[in-house]
């Protein structure tokens, strides 16, 4: 048995939610990057190394993804999606040091929703711009 074809969402549904989900995103990605410059500028305990070299090689992989996340570029956003688990997983380490507790729970949610309104929004980018293209306009182009 042959599998039906998924039917896309209207128009009308995905483009405000393509625009909160772009909005959200770089909200929660600028978020991200305001909350590692406050904490190592402000708060962490370096030991004596330079807050501006740690803050570089924190902020590197992020600085790459500025342009595309910038552009509105599905893309761009995706590659956001693989970069920010990086930030997931050194938050849920810091999240183990009682120190870094709260910076790390923080780290957590911060990349959780960049990751969770990144995708989103691709996946709704997309189903718009096959929608806008004609695909599942009509009953007969689904046969």
């Amino acid at each position: 048995m042959a599998k039906k074809p998924k039917v896309l969402p209207s128009v009308e549904w995905l483009e405000p939610r393509v625009r909160l989900m772009r909005v959200l995103s770089l909200a929660c990605f600028f978020g991200l990057i305001g909350l590692l410059c406050v904490y190592y500028l402000v708060f962490a305990n370096l030991h004596g190394a330079r807050p501006w070299v740690i803050l570089l090689i924190e902020l590197v992989p992020l600085m790459l993804l500025v342009p595309g996340m910038l552009k509105g570029s599905p893309r761009g956003h995706s590659f956001t999606c693989y970069v920010v688990n990086l930030y997931l997983l050194k938050g849920a380490l810091a999240a183990f040091d009682s120190n870094r507790q709260l910076f790390g729970l923080l780290e957590i949610a911060a990349s959780v929703a960049v990751f969770v309104s990144a995708m989103l929004f691709v996946r709704w980018r997309y189903q718009l711009d096959r929608r806008l293209a004609g695909e599942g306009t009509s009953r007969a182009s689904a046969q």
